[in-house]
């Protein structure tokens, strides 16, 4: 549930954020933005329910990520977007890589029991350290802001009638989607975001079931797939250029085929390599992707609008693959199971993404 709140506010805002983002300094509203997260990660150290806490902090991220990725492609030029995608993808997971092994840290019964009657007159006890923690990283985070430059961009005025903003979302939507180069990185990022949102459950699931690890400790394994997208991140950064984007397309094949193998490893040693390797692979694919549908969106649309609706997508592709987790796990289906499924649809789509991107290249026949 509290996945699916964060996420949803992804989904509801997306016609807002994206004008929002083009109508603002990027830099100034994600500084206001980490401000927002902050009011909701204080929500749940005043005990108010998780559930607003992190709905709160879902808007904020959501109107985050269009001022972020619509800040790059105004400040970067196009043959530089790979690398600069690379970059960013590197600091981002980075982050969430330091953000697992600190949460399998906060969370693990050794620190809350020495630092939880530290703040035993804080509302959250045991958790308060832990919350605290948090609230420092968003204000750090929000005066860090303050300090990236303005790139000067500007946009034509957007009305902000509720009924028009839907119709201008839906047609930018329509406008990326006809495209063949934006349809083509549109549908891998949407697919991409969708199925590793949801194994991220699923992992923490099965390691705890095959391999009988605890949470904290179960961490750790999406810890290594961080440290593989890092890798590859920075090898796509360096060495593929957006014009090669549609030459990654087999690494998707790939990526599903790697589950099946994950789940097969007969120790933990060769379960890290085979994890590190899909990390690898998974930063190889999405960040020319994210390269090419960034340009295709700063072309056929703006900065904001274009992450707003690639951000609509994804999200949406994340509630999908959630509820089908959910119903996976109601129905007791084995974890093992679910994973295979998993990665047969993720090799299968990306086949049909690649004959589409054949069919689209392949010149037209003469008669």
């Amino acid at each position: 549930m509290l996945k699916f709140v964060f996420t949803l506010s992804y989904v509801l805002f997306a016609p807002w954020v994206g004008p929002m983002a083009d109508a603002l300094p990027k830099a100034r509203l994600m500084a206001w933005m980490n401000g927002l997260k902050w009011v909701g990660a204080l929500s749940m150290l005043l005990l108010w329910n998780p559930i607003i806490g992190f709905a709160i902090v879902g808007l904020g991220a959501a109107a985050y990520a269009p001022a972020k990725y619509g800040l790059i492609t105004e400040l970067v030029p196009p043959a530089q977007l790979v690398r600069a995608n690379g970059w960013i993808e590197v600091s981002v997971v980075s982050a969430a890589l330091l953000g697992v092994t600190a949460g399998g840290i906060l969370v693990s019964q050794t620190f809350m029991t020495r630092m939880g009657p530290a703040a035993e007159f804080l509302g959250a006890g045991l958790y308060a350290p832990s919350i605290l923690s948090i609230l420092l990283l968003y204000a750090v985070a929000s005066l860090l802001n303050w300090r990236i430059p303005d790139s000067g961009a500007s946009y034509p005025p957007s009305p902000w009638h509720p009924l028009q903003l839907m119709k201008d979302f839906w047609k930018a939507h329509v406008t990326l989607w006809a495209d063949a180069e934006g349809k083509l990185s549109l549908g891998v990022t949407t697919l991409f975001w969708g199925v590793a949102a949801t194994l991220q459950f699923a992992v923490l699931r099965w390691a705890d079931e095959v391999l009988g690890l605890s949470l904290d400790k179960a961490a750790y394994l999406q810890g290594v797939v961080a440290l593989g997208i890092v890798a590859g991140s920075a090898i796509a950064g360096r060495w593929i250029p957006l014009r090669w984007a549609h030459r990654m397309l087999p690494l998707g094949i790939v990526m599903g085929l790697c589950l099946p193998l994950v789940t097969s490893m007969p120790d933990l040693c060769s379960t890290l390599a085979m994890l590190s390797l899909l990390g690898a692979v998974c930063g190889m694919l999405v960040v020319p992707m994210n390269a090419l549908l960034q340009h295709r969106g700063y072309v056929l649309l703006s900065a904001g609008r274009s992450i707003a609706v690639q951000g609509f997508n994804e999200n949406a592709s994340i509630l999908v693959m959630l509820a089908v987790y959910a119903m996976c796990t109601k129905l007791e289906v084995p974890i093992v199971e679910v994973m295979l499924a998993f990665g047969l649809f993720i090799s299968l789509a990306m086949v049909g993404l690649c004959w589409l991107d054949m069919r689209h290249r392949q010149p037209p026949s003469q008669t």
